[in-house]
């Protein structure tokens, strides 16, 4: 009996397992992207896969390294739209590329980043409960003074990383 060869060329891996999002968060980023009239793609789908299988923020070149068959441009192009719709959030740097992380309401886990001013390293952190409990009364007091209803609060920390420190 004859068997098939692969197509692959040799020193590729056949079987690389691709990350994918379980039944309730794509529900939740279907509905999200429908009420933008938007859809579900397969590329939407792996790249909110490979940003939801991390613990912290990740440049575009790491989200294709993470998913080497997401073309550069299927990412940009995909980050963007996902970003509108508030299924991506953006944390801007001093480093060349921008990171990228689900947004806080989709995981239901609130933290905040560690921006090394140097070389633009991101790292998430979540903050003791004084402190959260500090920023929320300090960012809804700031927001009665001024006529404006906050909704949530980011903080990120700016300094040097141990690399760069």
């Amino acid at each position: 009996m004859a068997t098939a060869r692969s197509s692959k060329p040799a020193g590729t891996r056949a079987s690389r397992r691709r990350p994918r999002l379980d039944d309730e968060l794509r529900a939740r980023i279907a509905s999200r992207l429908a009420g933008a009239d938007q859809r579900v793609t397969r590329h939407r789908e792996a790249l909110v896969a490979v940003l939801a299988e991390t613990d912290r923020p990740l440049t575009i070149p790491e989200i294709g390294r993470r998913d080497p068959d997401l073309a550069v441009s299927s990412i940009y192009r995909n980050l963007t739209t996902l970003e509108e719709v508030r299924i991506v959030h953006r944390v801007v740097t001093a480093g060349d590329f921008a990171h990228y992380e689900l947004a806080e309401d989709l995981t239901e886990h609130h933290h905040h980043h560690l921006v090394c001013s140097n070389c633009g390293a991101v790292e998430d952190f979540e903050a003791p409960t004084e402190l959260e409990q500090a920023v929320s009364e300090a960012a809804h007091l700031v927001g009665r003074r001024n006529g404006f209803r906050t909704e949530r609060h980011v903080v990120d920390l700016v300094g040097l990383c141990t690399n760069c420190g």
